[in-house]
């Protein structure tokens, strides 16, 4: 080999030290194999699957939370219409009430059956009145307007209620308007 050749590999393997094969028993020799383009190519296919679970179980968390979302829409969907058409309930139990008084009671009976009716239907959607006379005050069902003196009951205890409160499910639509108990 001409001096000026042997020159030029001894510079090229100073410069390019990756393309001289390294012999197994010398020290380093794994880690040269393993920092190479296959040790790269192996990282970025565990980078990738790692990505790969990470969207795979967040779309199954989407999914799941969409469901959930849409069970509840599902369930309370009735709501509004419910909420609007209470007015109604009540105005009509009123009309009820004035024709017991007078000669009408027929007619009275008559509209007690409807308004029955009226109940039923909203409950088959579960849409249900509160139970408020005679039970202790809670602020998450009742809305209190007034204090009433009263030996009676307990203090706290719902004594008249004067608009009748409804929920569907487990969620108030309107709270009832009571009076509560107080001490004398």
């Amino acid at each position: 080999m001409s001096e000026s050749k042997k020159h030029h590999d001894d510079h090229h393997k100073k410069l390019h030290p990756h393309d001289q094969p390294v012999a197994a028993d010398e020290p380093g020799a794994a880690d040269a194999v393993n920092e190479g383009p296959f040790a790269e190519l192996q990282k970025e296919r565990d980078d990738a699957r790692d990505q790969l679970l990470r969207t795979r179980a967040e779309f199954v968390n989407y999914q799941k939370r969409s469901k959930q979302q849409a069970d509840v829409d599902r369930t309370y969907a009735i709501g509004n219409l419910a909420h609007d058409l209470l007015d109604v309930i009540d105005n009509f139990q009123r009309a009820t009430d004035s024709m017991r008084g007078t000669a009408g009671e027929g007619v009275a009976a008559g509209l007690d059956i409807v308004h029955k009716q009226f109940l039923a239907t909203l409950a088959k959607y579960g849409v249900e009145p509160i139970e408020a006379l005679g039970q202790p005050f809670d602020p998450n069902f009742h809305d209190a307007l007034l204090q009433q003196p009263s030996a009676d009951h307990p203090e706290g205890t719902v004594v008249a209620e004067l608009s009748k409160g409804y929920k569907i499910h487990d969620r108030v639509l309107r709270p009832s308007k009571v009076a509560v108990s107080a001490k004398p």
